[in-house]
Parts: C-alpha cells; structure tokens; sequence
C-alpha cells in the first residue's frame, strides 16, 4: 500500500477550533503557517516574551467543550469564523482589541466556572504548539484505528489535534521513526520525538463531553500515553493531500 498523506489540519486559535486543508506551504524552521498563531491567556496566566508553556493557555485539557469548535481562518483579513454545536458561530479579529469583549462573551460559557477564565488573545511571533521548538504533529490513521478497536469507540482523528495523518504505515510505526527524515512533496521534515497525551483527548469533538479514556487505553494497552510524533520542517515545500510520504 502506498504511504499517503492523508489529512492536513491547523488550528489558528490554539484549542479553539480547527480546520482541514487540502494543500499548505512548509517552511524551515518554522511550524505550520498559521497553526496555533494566536492563543487565548487566562486570568492566572504567567507569559513569558514569545513562547510560553501551554499552562498559560485555556486549552481543552481543562475545558472540554472547546473540542467541539471547528474555524475557518481568512488569511488576509487575519479574521477568524469559529463554530460550536451550542455557541453558534462569531466572526472576529484576534489582533483587534475591540473584538476581544465579544470573543470572551462568545467563548466563556464554554470554560468551566471553577477553572481560570479566558483573559486575553496572544501571539508568539511563531505557532504556539506544545513544544518550546517550532514543530509540526504527524499521526498515523492505522494507530487511531487500532486504538478505536482496542477501546470499542470510534475514534476521531481530531481528537488529537494533530497537523498531518499518514495513511499507509503500520499501527504505531511512527514511534520507530525518531531521528529519521519523511520527504513530503517539496518539503522534508525531521521527526524528534513522541507526543505525550493530556486529558483533552477523552473528549468527543462532536459534542465537546467526555467519551471514552483514551490515556487509560493508552497505558494499559502500551504502558506510555504516546500518540503521534514532533517533527521539524528542515526543507520547506509546498505539500498536499494524496501526496506520498518517504522515510528517509
């Protein structure tokens, strides 16, 4: 079976919603362009100039709800179309303070009253992904399928928020694959290292509840809480769907 890619996804607004892509534009060094480019601070958030841990961050870990948001992002305008199943849809700036006091109404009801409540949108001045280095996620079809199997639910891929699938490889090959490089279309990334996994990946994006332990699966299937793979774009290219994926 050829080894495709199969999925390409961002998410402008780290943990508010995400959209598909049917092609993008990798550059060295740098994360997926507009990939987590903006994120919502809370009111006991410690930011640190550029990159900050995500605990700084409402993030759906801690506000399951926020799984369910879906976005369309209009690059030019910089505006931002977020969707959820009881939220309706709004339409807004993340860089315009005028629009943040209705993003918060919008968005608030969706985070847990005890937990720290959305203040602020940031920038980094790169994606503001869970590592402290510019990277970009790469998750296989066939470990979600086996890991549905194992845990009888129908997993979907957006549960893991990542940015590429791989269809084509074995249940869990990724993990060999540390150190190695993957040629995609015009574009040649080096894998790091294994994503370690929160709570956010319970939910059903569907409704935004909890449905199904996917770190429960995970440890007593595995004994890790590993889905996915870091990599960083070490020659930058244009990539699309269907495109071939080559271990190098």
């Amino acid at each position: 079976m050829t080894t495709r890619l199969a999925h390409i996804c961002r998410h402008p607004i780290k943990s508010h919603g995400r959209e598909d892509l049917a092609s993008v534009r990798l550059l060295a060094g740098e994360g997926m362009p507009w990939d987590r480019h903006w994120a919502v601070a809370h009111e006991a958030a410690r930011l640190n100039d550029g990159w900050s841990p995500c605990v700084n961050f409402v993030r759906g870990a801690k506000a399951p709800a926020l799984m369910a948001i879906t976005s369309t992002l209009d690059e030019a305008a910089r505006r931002v179309t977020l969707r959820h199943p009881t939220q309706g849809e709004i339409t807004f700036s993340p860089d315009a303070a005028e629009d943040l006091p209705r993003f918060l109404d919008w968005v608030t009801p969706l985070n847990p009253p005890e937990r720290a409540q959305p203040r602020q949108i940031v920038q980094a001045g790169r994606a503001m992904t869970d590592t402290d280095f510019p990277s970009i996620s790469i998750l296989n079809l066939a470990s979600n399928t086996d890991l549905s199997a194992r845990m009888g639910l129908d997993l979907s891929p957006h549960r893991w928020r990542g940015n590429l699938w791989v269809e084509g490889w074995q249940p869990w090959q990724e993990f060999d694959l540390i150190g190695r490089q993957l040629k995609i279309g015009g574009a040649t990334l080096e894998v790091r290292e294994r994503i370690t996994r929160c709570n956010a990946t319970k939910v059903d994006v569907t409704t935004g509840e909890i449905r199904g332990d996917t770190l429960g699966a995970l440890q007593s299937h595995f004994d890790h809480q590993d889905f996915g793979i870091y990599a960083v774009v070490i020659d930058g290219g244009d990539i699309a769907l269907g495109q071939e994926v080559t271990i190098q």
